[in-house]
């Protein structure tokens, strides 16, 4: 019987998706779920959610609760981690607070940023001790790793454990297919692409009509003139779930048109990797973009209550159309248990996979599954404009992997002294005062640093 276990499971919403996307698989109607979190009261609700859809399905999978980790991993083929270390409430409000005191202002501050920065800090010593138990309890398990920020975590992750079958998973490029399909009038099956680069930052070098060959880049180069002059917004625009997101995706489209590709995550997340669009005392630019500040503290709010009405009432969720998402989990644990072939878009190291980027970077590039694990696809050399792009994150996401893996201090300043956004609105000075100030605000989820 397949096994997988979810670490970090009480998160209901995420879970019930990863589950549901499995149950919709004849092979996987019975098999074995470990739920794992250190929230006992979530974990009974995930269940309790589990169980209902379950019994809607008409299948019987076998679903435990754990809050030792260690028991959740025996036997288990299958790891997935999505944890959030300090949550919302310390941690994610001080990443935001603390840089506002400076001057600083950001978006999301999970993937870069001086508050991914220290999201990866709080979120590595984690994951290395849950890699610590995967090589001693299940050595052979394929580990799907969808915790931000994705780069750093799997840098870290691959140098501590290189032996360890990891790989890491986000929706961004799937997602951005089913917008961009959306905003050309075109139907998603029939679009071929390819994309690489690095989370969050990877780019559609291919972007076809399948039925006719057609290159559709002249088509959303002809739709960035018409978004970035207000005559037409994104997609998006139908799917707001929460205040404050962005979606009119303007700073996509001006990359587009600078870049010459397209760019696979979101504006809101974009526009704090790059030095360009968020500048003290230029709100305009804000304003010409739909930039929104702060935008993962509304998430982080929206989810909150979310949540609270969830344990209210479970219905709100279990009473959702049953449909097989985009997340790649599923098609994962089929590729390799019943062979049925697939290809992801999978985290891995480099490894020459993109000649004009450091192999001690992680990249984004296409993986088959099957029945032997993951195969990550060589690319060969990118755009030389878009490898450079690249490396100005790529130099923070390595140097904050060292400084989570030596703890030493120098490293988290060399991280925050190079990171675009950061670095284009204060002094030297002025950032080690801010990287001492949230060290010691963290200090509660954080080792001694050195």
């Amino acid at each position: 019987m397949t096994k997988l276990t979810i670490i970090g499971a009480g998160s209901t919403v995420f879970t019930k998706n990863i589950v549901v996307d499995l149950l919709t698989i004849d092979q996987f109607k019975t098999m074995e779920i470990a739920l794992m979190d250190i929230d006992k009261n979530r974990l009974i609700k995930t269940k309790e959610v589990l169980e209902i859809i379950s019994k809607k399905m008409g299948v019987t999978p076998k679903i435990s609760i754990h809050t030792n980790r260690k028991e959740a991993l025996i036997d288990t083929e299958f790891v997935q981690t999505t944890i959030q270390v300090g949550g919302y409430k310390p941690s994610t409000v001080i990443d935001f607070e603390i840089p506002k005191k400076f001057g600083l202002n950001q978006t999301i501050a999970d993937t870069l940023g001086v508050g991914g920065i220290m999201r990866s800090l709080r979120t590595i010593p984690v994951l290395l001790d849950i890699a610590e138990d995967i090589d001693q309890i299940c050595s052979k398990a394929i580990w799907m790793q969808y915790v931000n920020p994705m780069c750093t975590n799997m840098i870290a992750i691959n140098k501590a454990y290189p032996k360890i079958k990891s790989i890491g998973l986000c929706h961004s490029v799937q997602g951005t297919v089913e917008m961009l399909a959306e905003d050309l009038n075109e139907k998603i099956n029939d679009i071929n692409y390819q994309c690489a680069g690095i989370n969050h930052m990877a780019f559609f070098q291919k972007f076809e009509k399948i039925s006719t060959g057609e290159d559709l880049y002249p088509k959303l180069k002809n739709l960035a003139d018409l978004i970035l002059n207000d005559k037409i917004v994104s997609s998006r625009t139908k799917k707001q779930e929460y205040p404050g997101r962005n979606l009119h995706e303007k700073v996509r489209y001006e990359v587009l048109k600078r870049f010459g590709f397209f760019v696979t995550e979101s504006s809101e997340h974009f526009a704090e990797y790059v030095p360009w669009f968020i500048k003290p005392n230029k709100k305009e630019l804000i304003q010409k973009y739909n930039i929104p500040l702060d935008e993962y503290i509304l998430r982080c709010e929206y989810y909150s209550e979310l949540w609270k009405n969830l344990n209210k009432n479970i219905s709100m969720i279990t009473n959702e159309n049953i449909k097989r998402s985009h997340e790649y989990a599923s098609y994962i644990i089929d590729a390799i248990v019943n062979n049925n072939k697939y290809t992801v878009y999978g985290n891995v190291m480099n490894d020459n996979l993109i000649e004009n980027l450091p192999n001690n970077c992680c990249v984004e590039v296409p993986c088959l599954v099957d029945e032997k694990g993951f195969h990550p696809k060589k690319i060969g050399r990118l755009p030389e404009q878009l490898s450079a792009l690249m490396r100005t994150n790529i130099n923070v996401q390595i140097l904050s992997a060292e400084a989570a893996l030596t703890q030493k201090k120098e490293h988290i300043y060399h991280a925050a002294m190079l990171d675009p956004l950061t670095s284009s609105h204060l002094s030297i000075e002025e950032i080690y005062a801010l990287v001492d100030e949230m060290l010691e605000a963290h200090s509660d989820y954080l080792p001694e640093y050195r």
